[in-house]
C-alpha cells in the first residue's frame, strides 16, 4: 500500500485501530471492531463510513442539464433541483464506464458521485464530451471534498437531535445545503447499505472536525461508531447493490445486470443508447440473479456456476450473510440457463445453489433503499 493515497481522515482512523486495505488507489479501513460487529450495528443502529475515496465531478452552465443527458443512461431532466438520481454511464458499445448518482443543486447546477477506481476515468469522459457542447463547465472537485456516509436505522433521527432536524425533513433521494454540528455540508437521503441513512459532502479540511464531533456525539445513544469497507460489502451485497468491477463493466451491460429501470431508452439519447436498445430488442444474453447455497460453502467472486453438464456463469460477489445467516452471491447467468438447476463449483467441489429472489435483505421503514 505504499503508494495509495489517504483520505484526510486516515490519521482519526489510525488512532482508532482501524485495518488497511488498499482499494481503488486509496488507503482505506476495512475493520475497526470488526466486520460482524460493525455489520450488525449499522443493521440496529447507525455506523459512520469514510468514503472519501469517491470522486465528485461538478458540472455548470446553461449547457450543465444537456451533458448530464448525453453522458448518462437516466433522465436529468426529471430532477427537481434537491433531488438525487442513480443513472450509469456507457460507452458506445452499452458497456458500463460508472454507476454514479447524480444530484441536481441548482436549476443549473448537477454534481456526480463516481466510484474512487473509476474518478480519473470519468474527468477524462465526462471532459471529452463536454468538448463538443456550449455552457458546460465541468471540474473534478474530488481532492477538494470529502463525503462521509452516516447509515442505520437511529442514523437521521439522532441527526434530528443533534441540531439537524432538515435532514430528518429530506425526502428519499433528496439533498439540500445545510449546517450540521456548526460546520457547512451538502446533504443527501442517499447511501449504500440498504438502510436508511444519509451522505454529507464536507470541505475536506472540515472533515476530520465533522468525523470526530459525530463519533463524540454519538458515543452514548445511539452508539454511533466507525465502519469499515468490510462490512460495507457485507451490507451493499444483502441489499443486492452493484459494485462496479464486479456486477458493472466495461464487459456488462446495464440491462444484463438488472438495471434497465434507470435506463431510459426511447425518452432521450446518450451515449450507449444504439447498443442497448439493440441488446434488449435482441434480449439480454445474460441476467444477473441472486443465490443461497444449498450446501456448505462461500461463493466468491469469479467462481463458476454451473449446471450438471457445462459452465454458465460466474459469480460476481458472494459471502456469508452476517444478517440472514446463508451463504448468499449475485452471479451472471446466460439467460437460457436461468431456470436449470445451479451449482457453485468452489475449489473443485460442486456445490447446489437456489436461485433466490433480490435484494436477499429488504428494510422497512422511509428512507433510501437503492443504490
Amino acid at each position: 500500500m505504499a503508494d495509495a493515497r489517504r483520505t484526510p481522515l486516515y490519521e482519526k482512523h489510525r488512532a482508532a485501530g482501524a485495518r488497511f486495505v488498499e482499494f481503488g488507489g486509496w488507503q482505506m479501513p476495512v475493520q475497526y471492531r470488526g466486520l460482524l460487529a460493525e455489520h450488525e450495528a449499522v443493521r440496529t443502529r447507525a455506523g459512520l463510513f469514510d468514503v472519501s475515496h469517491m470522486g465528485e465531478i461538478e458540472v455548470a452552465g446553461p449547457g450543465a442539464l444537456a451533458l448530464c443527458q448525453r453522458i448518462a443512461t437516466n433522465d436529468a431532466s426529471s430532477l427537481a433541483v434537491g433531488r438525487a438520481q442513480y443513472t450509469i454511464w456507457c460507452d458506445e458499445s452499452g458497456g458500463t464506464i460508472d454507476d454514479t448518482i447524480l444530484y441536481r443543486r441548482g436549476p443549473e447546477r448537477f454534481l456526480f458521485c463516481v466510484n474512487a477506481s473509476n474518478t480519473a476515468t470519468c474527468v477524462d469522459w465526462i471532459g471529452k464530451q463536454a468538448g463538443g457542447l456550449q455552457g458546460a463547465l465541468v471540474r473534478d472537485r474530488s481532492d477538494a471534498t470529502c463525503l462521509l456516509a452516516l447509515q442505520g436505522p437511529k442514523a437521521v433521527g439522532w441527526l434530528a437531535s443533534v441540531g439537524a432536524p432538515w435532514i430528518e425533513a429530506l425526502p428519499r433521494f433528496g439533498c439540500a445545503e445545510g449546517e450540521v454540528l456548526g460546520l457547512s455540508l451538502f446533504a443527501a437521503r442517499t447511501g449504500y447499505t440498504g438502510e436508511d441513512g444519509v451522505e454529507l459532502f464536507v470541505d475536506a479540511g472540515d472533515a476530520p472536525a465533522l468525523w470526530e464531533a459525530l463519533l463524540e456525539h454519538g458515543r452514548e445513544d445511539p452508539g454511533l461508531e466507525p465502519i469499515g469497507l468490510g462490512a460495507r460489502d457485507t451490507l451493499r451485497l444483502e441489499a443486492a447493490l452493484p459494485l462496479y468491477g464486479h456486477e458493472l463493466g466495461r464487459d456488462i451491460s446495464p440491462l444484463e445486470a438488472g438495471l434497465g429501470w434507470a435506463v431510459k431508452l426511447g425518452k432521450k439519447d446518450f451515449i450507449g443508447a444504439a447498443a442497448l436498445a439493440s441488446q434488449r430488442e435482441r434480449g439480454v444474453p445474460r441476467r444477473l440473479i441472486g443465490l443461497r447455497l444449498v450446501d456448505k460453502g462461500i461463493a466468491r467472486a469469479t467462481y463458476p456456476v454451473t449446471t450438471e453438464e457445462r459452465r454458465v456463469g460466474e459469480v460476481t460477489s458472494g459471502t456469508l450473510s452476517p444478517t440472514l445467516g446463508q451463504a448468499i452471491a449475485l452471479a451472471l447467468i446466460d439467460q437460457e440457463w436461468l431456470d436449470a438447476p445451479l451449482y457453485v463449483e468452489i475449489r473443485g467441489r460442486r456445490v447446489a445453489a437456489e436461485r433466490v429472489g433480490i435484494p436477499f435483505y429488504r428494510r422497512s421503514g422511509p428512507g433510501r433503499d437503492g443504490a
